[in-house]
């Protein structure tokens, strides 16, 4: 314990109120769901090229739907650091909610410490949590932002997401190789235009024309 009488460490489990309230999946149901759905498409499922495809469809679904647990561990900030710490680059994927096509791009997620860190390698751990849901890139972005805020107290919190959304590039307007930006800054990250660039000018060195 430390003089205060905190833990000098604390571990965190990395679970959301959302995660926390997600039903127990149906592997079942979701197979015949998706036979179904291929059926109301005018499939025939006695193709032997389809006859898995239920099956595989449901499994991978529920792949990309299902978050790797983990604990978040933070330690005190002992050595009073104070500067910008800035994890670039993050790759994700993720599902839109709206036509259940993925978006995939890259996180870049910063945080100017207060009494508190955590380890660099949890936050692309988060990043990857939180993308393993029916999402959307502005929610997906306000979630990290508040991860950091409920579990670290920072000064500042920097949050840009970049992505590619595949329900625009393979339907609808048809628009191949636009990237959708998304940000959440808060504290003095958001207040200070000074820091603010200095976050961004490391997104920029790691955004995504350097992930093609």
């Amino acid at each position: 314990m430390s003089p205060e009488g905190t833990p000098a460490i604390v571990s965190l489990h990395a679970v959301t109120d959302d995660e926390r309230a997600r039903p127990a999946i149906d592997r079942d149901r979701a197979r015949a769901a998706v036979a179904d759905l291929l059926i109301a498409l005018g499939q025939d499922l006695d193709s032997p090229h389809l006859a898995e495809t239920p099956r595989r469809a449901a499994d991978a679904l529920i792949e990309l739907l299902t978050p790797e647990p983990f604990r978040a561990t933070t330690f005190p900030n002992d050595e009073g650091c104070d500067d910008l710490v800035v994890v670039a680059g993050i790759p994700f994927h993720s599902l839109c909610e709206h036509h259940l096509l993925p978006f995939r791009g890259v996180a870049h997620v910063g945080y100017l410490p207060g009494d508190r860190l955590v380890g660099l390698s949890k936050l692309a751990r988060i990043v990857e949590q939180s993308s393993r849901s029916l999402q959307v890139q502005e929610r997906m972005t306000r979630q990290l932002a508040e991860w950091l805020e409920r579990e670290l107290a920072p000064r500042g919190t920097g949050v840009v997401l970049e992505a590619e959304h595949l329900c625009m590039s393979l339907r609808g307007p048809r628009i191949v190789g636009s990237v959708t930006t998304t940000r959440s800054f808060t504290g003095l990250l958001r207040d200070d235009e000074r820091l603010r660039r200095e976050f961004e000018s490391r997104c920029d060195a790691q955004g995504m024309e350097r992930t093609r």
